[in-house]
């Protein structure tokens, strides 16, 4: 038996958002010399999955673990990938996948982070500079969302959990989440300050990378409106790397 881990991210344009990632995916240093290869969705020729999985293969591994490098398990994307690795769909929703040639490939799917504790510190510390008394602030996250039934409430029920823990790690008055598909980020932040009129709101856009949604997504859609904002996002940070070492040795240990 031999195994390895191929992390899966959606891929961009920008070569910046790449190289995070590829940083991050280096950092992760596993026992036994266990092969750890980045692929992505789209959009980053010659390093999409199935040229994950055969880099993998070649290398002889028997048994992958497939990580799915992606915020929510709301994401359709996610359930795209594994329906193409043979895993059943979330709901009745075909995925947009052609099946993976994994060959005799053990294969196991992993989970996105979702409302990881250790993510929820990553983001306190991304709005530390824009704070001043949290007692009197208040923090709306905004991730990407998703229209789909299932994956909907997938998103809502993540964000809702991971900004409450941000909240009470950073003593803030209140905590709302917001995605912008469907487009909810203006009416909840107007709504808060309607509700809450003396706190400052800070912003936290939840994306793996800057590029696009942080810089131009998150800021066009809240326009006119009054907020603190740094454009912050996940990556560069440890606390990713850290995330897929524990993702992959927990697999690891029960194989």
């Amino acid at each position: 038996m031999k195994a390895g881990v191929l992390v899966v991210s959606h891929g961009s344009r920008e070569q910046k958002w790449v190289e995070l990632v590829e940083q991050a995916v280096q950092a992760v240093q596993l026992p036994g010399d266990v092969p750890v290869v980045s692929s992505y969705l789209e959009l980053v020729e010659g390093r999409l999955i199935q040229d994950g999985v055969d880099k993998l293969s070649g290398l002889g591994v028997t048994h992958l673990y497939v990580l799915p490098l992606f915020i929510s398990s709301g994401s359709t994307h996610v359930d795209d990938i594994a329906q193409a690795f043979g895993a059943p769909p979330v709901t009745d929703r075909e995925g947009e996948l052609e099946p993976f040639a994994v060959g005799k490939l053990r294969v196991t799917i992993g989970q996105p982070i979702d409302d990881d504790p250790e993510i929820a510190a990553l983001l306190l510390d991304n709005v530390r500079e824009l704070s001043v008394d949290p007692q009197r602030e208040s923090l709306l996250l905004v991730g990407h969302g998703s229209k789909e039934p299932v994956f909907h409430e997938r998103w809502q029920a993540g964000l809702g959990k991971l900004a409450e823990r941000v909240r009470a790690l950073g003593g803030y008055a209140h905590a709302e989440a917001a995605m912008l598909l469907p487009d909810q980020a203006t009416d909840v932040l107007r709504r808060m300050g309607q509700e809450h009129p003396a706190e400052a709101v800070i912003v936290l856009p939840l994306f793996l990378s800057s590029g696009y949604f942080t810089e131009k997504a998150v800021p066009g859609r809240l326009s006119g409106l009054a907020y603190r904002y740094n454009a912050r996002a996940i990556l560069p940070s440890p606390f990713v790397s850290e995330w897929m070492t524990r993702q992959a040795v927990s697999w690891l240990d029960n194989l």
